[in-house]
């Protein structure tokens, strides 16, 4: 027999198999549960690790009396020392110094906003002024699993409702 004719039986005898559809499709659902897993737990160290070097930057200006222009050299610094991770521009660190100050609580960063990503984080600092407002963002967010499309699309929809009621 032909090498192509026993990959087709073989394949075709695997569905007739018993119980091997269930079996296929209980693997890959746990697959996918543990790629989800793995992701939300990656986000949750970089977001608590973005706050961590945010609190450490703000701590060494006050501190140290280092100035606005060390965040420059700190991410020149990193961007070489890491050169395939994103994350260390100066923008990027000046939203973790910001992110820091914002939300002074290390265990709430931890709880709650370790449940969306950083973007999202980000998008809620650059929008959303009121920190209740910015909580309820990040409730809603969790509870509907909103992209940061979404989240957007909801600040300047809520935004254009207050705006109107003015």
């Amino acid at each position: 027999m032909p090498k192509d004719d026993k990959s087709q039986v073989s394949r075709s005898g695997a569905s007739e198999i018993l119980g091997y559809e269930d079996f296929l499709t209980e693997l890959k659902t746990r697959i996918s549960q543990a790629q989800l897993q793995a992701a939300v737990a990656v986000n949750r160290e970089l977001v608590l690790l973005y706050w961590q070097i945010g609190r450490d930057i703000l701590n060494r200006q006050q501190q140290q009396g280092w100035g606005a222009k060390v965040i420059n050299r700190l991410a020149a610094d990193l961007q070489k020392a890491f050169p395939d991770m994103k994350g260390f521009s100066v923008r990027n660190l000046k939203y973790m110094r910001t992110y820091a100050q914002t939300y002074p609580d290390e265990e709430f960063v931890q709880e709650v906003l370790a449940q969306i990503t950083w973007y999202h984080n980000i998008a809620l600092l650059e929008k959303v002024k009121s920190s209740e407002e910015r909580l309820w963002y990040v409730q809603q967010t969790i509870q509907h699993g909103w992209s940061r499309n979404k989240i957007s699309s909801e600040i300047n929809a809520n935004t254009t409702k207050d705006s109107n009621l003015i």
